[in-house]
């Protein structure tokens, strides 16, 4: 009897190890992603998250053809989103990734309709304190860089003007940080430039997106071409002019090899592993956000979160020089994009020079938008000479306006 009692006990004991083990067994563990486009789109916006989900269960040791179930092709759309979150559920997913912003209403409450499966949506503000968290970073960072390389190019051609195909202007602070973050960059190396600017107002237009780059070439004498859109087509709008350009999410160089100088990149598996690991170690989807110490990530260029793609031949000597030595300023928290100490970049042979030089940061115009009240407000200082940068929250949330030199046509 005694024996056949410390059999059960060891049997119970056995079950109850394996109830409190991490989520992670990876016969039951199960990632899910809503995409906005195809999961097999070779470059661009969605490619670099699907890129970064598996590059980060690979080296969480996951299978990825078993653990990963996807469903992509999904619109801004409240009822697609939830739809395509049921599906997900329902193949046994622990935790969603929704990589659009549009899909933040739709994630908010299925957190609350399946409170035993993680969420976690890119781009957006919304969470809560359990099974519900935002994600997203600095891509004005690595926008200024790319910016540096738009700015030294332009002086190499001799044409001050640049051109940028944007998703949204100041409607989203994401889209506005991200085009001032460049026009910085570019007036950091030729103060003499200017930036034009065209809205899609559409997060994804093929069809537009190379329309607009060929109209900012064509009627705009742009010489460089860059990006806040999904597809490469402004980068090959730029190749097919004889001119030059700067992608956004991915490497675009393959797309246009002639004319790609860099892209402003996202580096998703630095999230996507910190996430799966803490939703495999938190025992239950209610821990997930204290796991992961708080409800919003917000990581940079000192997290390898975001950065360029290697430099392309196409770009003027001393590009790589000057990237290095602004990096490293932001990198070790000594200087950011949006303070009141502006850089002065120059190149000697292959020798870059950065000198910085109190200036505020000012506006160029913009209107404050509270429902139907709006107030014109011209040349606004936003940041006084010498002031630290502004707060997170405005970079993330009330960035809406554009700095001078940046004209939307």
């Amino acid at each position: 009897m005694k024996k056949i009692l410390a059999l059960v006990l060891v049997a119970v004991l056995a079950l109850g190890m394996v109830a409190c083990a991490p989520a992670g067994n990876e016969e039951v563990f199960k990632v899910g992603a809503i995409y906005i486009n195809s999961k097999n789109d070779t470059a661009g916006y969605t490619y670099a998250h699907h890129n970064g989900i598996t590059t980060a269960m690979k080296s969480l040791g996951m299978d990825v053809d078993k653990q990963l179930v996807i469903v992509d092709e999904v619109p801004e759309d409240k009822q697609k989103v939830a739809a395509a979150i049921d599906t997900l559920v329902g193949k046994g997913a622990k935790i969603i990734f929704g990589i659009s912003f549009g899909y933040i209403d739709a994630m908010e409450e299925a957190a609350a309709k399946y409170p035993d499966v993680i969420f976690s949506h890119g781009t957006g503000y919304k969470s809560n304190e359990t099974n519900f968290n935002n994600y997203f970073g600095r891509a004005y960072q690595a926008r200024y860089l790319a910016g540096i390389a738009a700015g030294l190019k332009s002086l190499e051609t001799g044409n001050n003007n640049v051109g940028y195909v944007a998703a949204h202007t100041t409607d989203y602070a994401e889209t506005a940080s991200g085009i001032n973050g460049f026009a910085l960059g570019v007036q950091a190396v030729n103060p003499n430039a200017k930036i034009y600017v065209k809205n899609l107002n559409n997060w994804a237009d093929e069809v537009n997106e190379k329309a607009y780059a060929e109209e900012l070439i064509n009627s705009y004498n742009c010489g460089v071409i860059s990006q806040h859109c999904d597809s490469a087509q402004p980068q090959i709008a730029a190749q097919n002019a004889n001119v030059f350009g700067c992608g956004y999410n991915s490497d675009m160089t393959p797309d246009a090899p002639k004319a790609h100088l860099t892209a402003a990149i996202w580096n998703w598996n630095v999230y996507y592993a910190t996430a799966i690991k803490a939703a495999q170690e938190c025992g239950e989807a209610k821990n997930f956000v204290t796991k992961m110490g708080g409800s919003a990530y917000y990581g940079g260029l000192k997290e390898g979160f975001v950065d360029v793609s290697p430099l392309s031949e196409n770009c003027a000597a001393g590009t790589d020089k000057a990237i290095e030595a602004v990096r490293a300023l932001m990198v070790s928290g000594e200087w950011d994009v949006f303070s009141g100490v502006k850089l002065n970049i120059t190149v000697t042979d292959g020798v870059a020079n950065v000198e910085k030089v109190n200036a505020a940061l000012e506006s160029n115009g913009f209107e404050y938008k509270d429902g139907d009240f709006k107030v014109p407000m011209d040349n606004v200082v936003v940041v006084e000479a010498g002031d630290p940068s502004v707060a997170d929250g405005v970079i993330t949330g009330t960035m809406n306006y554009l700095v001078r030199g940046v004209q939307e046509v």
